[in-house]
């Protein structure tokens, strides 16, 4: 490491290998050498050292509304990078809708992509959209950069991005696995949700019934089988139903190309303790009870779900009124998606490198960026988060960088406690201080 311009130095590095003490070299941006934690630094290099808090990869989250531009009151492409660098995240990928226009031509991924270029405190890419009328479009998406294509099966809640329906459906995903792109959905039968009771009211069992686990296995299924004929490539978005692992499993098992993602808030928050007139609490599909909760942990831990992200799905307070039934569906977790999973994760046992592997190296892997991210090795790029992991602190909305401070954690104590966060060997955040935007516009190919 003689031409090493930075070591990061800490008892506790997470590595491929296992944790260990190590010292990290940086070189113009990326990991040159992970060596012993006593390793000489080299002549003209700057050495921090980390004591004995966690040095682990950048996270990579895969599933994030930023709203901008078109509903840059509900969040923004600077606050939602200030709040994922605050909370350990160094990279994230953008759904396609919520902003006006969606990303679902490339004039409108340019206008996304020039808006966000000079806000992002982290590296931003992009989803396509895939709608009904767009199928013409999704080959000149892939080409522009996009990481694959969101599509909906039931109604998204925003009439400028409409879900596909079985025909339309076979025809989006054919074009898709024509050019071998990924395919992400959310996954609930319109049918089975329309004919569920709607009663609407500020009862959160009320709410939970109208969105029956019946809804996304149904539709997961659907997936299967249209994947598995047309040897797609398909990723379930949000799993909030454990009714369904044993059927994704099954299609792994026969070769389907499916993989799974759930979500920091179906893992730590269950339906019995959600207050009534609470929708700071409402998601879709929907936080459900605490025996389902532990069959979500159980797969994550046999790999049935590949990875967890937060669907960070803001918008203005003034959406969340106490009517479950008309108030916006979505859950802030940008900030505190890492504490949230760390927290459950340790109580019930697991480590810190499951963690890491759950929410950096295996969404790096989904969208195809695990050749830079998502782990401390050599050649990757020096992406990390400092982490405290046994210090507390009890989430006040007022200390998040979110846009809108509605979180359905506010008042819970949570382990984990980020001290600074780095972005290809620069510091981008440390203890509330935040640089300038040194973010970077990715694409699948570059």
């Amino acid at each position: 490491m003689s031409d090493a311009e930075l070591v990061l130095r800490s008892t506790r590095v997470i590595t491929p290998e296992g944790t260990r003490a190590a010292s990290v070299a940086v070189t113009d941006g990326r990991i040159t050498a992970v060596l012993p934690h006593d390793a000489p630094v080299p002549e003209g290099a700057r050495l921090e050292d980390l004591g004995d808090h966690v040095l682990l990869p950048g996270l990579v989250d895969t599933h994030v509304h930023v709203n901008d531009p078109g509903r840059t009151e509900w969040e923004g492409f600077w606050t939602a990078t200030r709040a994922a660098a605050a909370g350990g995240i160094t990279t994230l990928v953008d759904m396609p809708l919520n902003s006006l226009p969606p990303t679902t031509t490339v004039p409108h991924l340019r206008t996304k992509q020039q808006v966000a270029a000079d806000k992002a405190h982290v590296d931003v890419g992009f989803w396509g959209g895939a709608l009904p009328d767009n199928t013409k479009e999704l080959r000149s998406l892939h080409e522009a950069g996009v990481f694959g294509f969101k599509a909906f099966l039931s109604p998204s809640g925003v009439d400028e991005f409409p879900h596909l329906e079985r025909d339309p459906l076979a025809r989006t995903m054919a074009e898709i696995a024509a050019f071998d792109g990924l395919l992400i959905v959310h996954a609930e039968d319109p049918h089975l949700l329309s004919s569920a009771p709607q009663r609407g009211g500020p009862r959160y069992a009320d709410f939970l019934a109208s969105r029956p686990r019946d809804a996304e296995d149904t539709a997961i299924a659907q997936l299967i089988r249209e994947a598995k004929a047309l040897q797609a490539r398909v990723h379930v978005l949000h799993l909030s139903s454990s009714d369904a692992l044993p059927m994704i499993a099954q299609a792994r098992a026969e070769g389907v190309r499916i993989t799974v993602e759930t979500c920091p808030h179906y893992l730590t928050l269950t339906a019995e303790e959600v207050p009534d007139g609470a929708s700071e609490f409402k998601c879709c599909p929907p936080i459900r009870e605490a025996a389902n909760q532990d069959l979500l942990w159980q797969a994550l831990a046999d790999g049935t779900i590949d990875c967890v992200v937060t669907d960070h799905s803001p918008s203005t307070a003034d959406l969340k009124t106490d009517d479950f039934a008309t108030a916006w569906g979505g859950i802030s977790g940008l900030q505190l998606s890492l504490a949230a999973v760390w927290t459950e994760a340790r109580r019930r046992g697991h480590g810190l490198e499951d963690v890491v592997r759950w929410m950096s190296t295996r969404t790096s892997e989904l969208v195809g960026l695990d050749d830079r991210k998502g782990a401390i090795a050599v050649g990757r790029e020096a992406d990390f988060a400092v982490l405290a992991p046994d210090e507390t602190f009890t989430v006040d909305p007022v200390a998040l960088q979110h846009r809108n401070r509605v979180t359905a954690y506010a008042g819970r104590t949570l382990h984990g406690v980020v001290k600074s966060t780095w972005l290809r060997g620069q510091r981008i955040v440390a203890d509330g201080e935040f640089t300038e935007p040194k973010g970077r516009l990715l694409t699948r190919t570059s």
